[in-house]
């Protein structure tokens, strides 16, 4: 089942939910991460897998962050990157569906969209890329599960520490 599916907002995700007060520290393992996932099918063309995905992402992704410091200026820049990142793959699929994951581990939230029927693009061809790279500090590809190009970046989150 999709998100776009009989229920409108289908997720699943490792939102941790912490039971001690808001000042207290709240003991994570090592290596914990929050995420939240979302698939979309192959009935969802291009420009609307774009208004799901980044909908639904902007209603969940303040959950995931929880209450650090410039939130607001983070989701906007996952957001960003996220955008881009299902458009491109949107228009050039090599799966039935169309994936995509944010993970946050308190440093970082990683973007992975896929998958893609071609390596990414330079930003001189797909101009949305511009605003990728100047939002993140790594991209990167690997090969998916399905034979496309799983895509992935790295969005700082620790803007001005001080």
């Amino acid at each position: 089942m999709t998100i776009s599916d009989a229920v409108p907002l289908l997720w699943s995700s490792s939102l941790r939910t912490p039971a001690a007060p808001r000042n207290a520290a709240v003991p994570q393992p090592l290596g914990a991460t929050n995420s939240l996932e979302f698939r979309l099918g192959p009935e969802r063309k291009p420009a609307e897998a774009l208004y799901r995905s980044r909908r639904f992402a902007a209603m969940v992704l303040p959950a995931l962050l929880g209450e650090m410091p410039d939130a607001a200026v983070v989701v906007e820049s996952v957001l960003g990157v996220l955008t881009e990142l299902v458009d491109v793959t949107a228009r050039h699929r090599a799966s039935v569906d169309l994936a995509g994951r944010i993970s946050y581990d308190g440093a970082h939230a990683l973007v992975t969209v896929g998958e893609m029927d071609q390596p990414l693009p330079d930003p001189e061809v797909e101009p949305g890329l511009f605003l990728v790279h100047r939002l993140v500090d790594d991209i990167g590809q690997y090969r998916g599960d399905e034979s496309g190009h799983v895509t992935w970046a790295s969005v700082p989150v620790q803007l001005n520490a001080q």
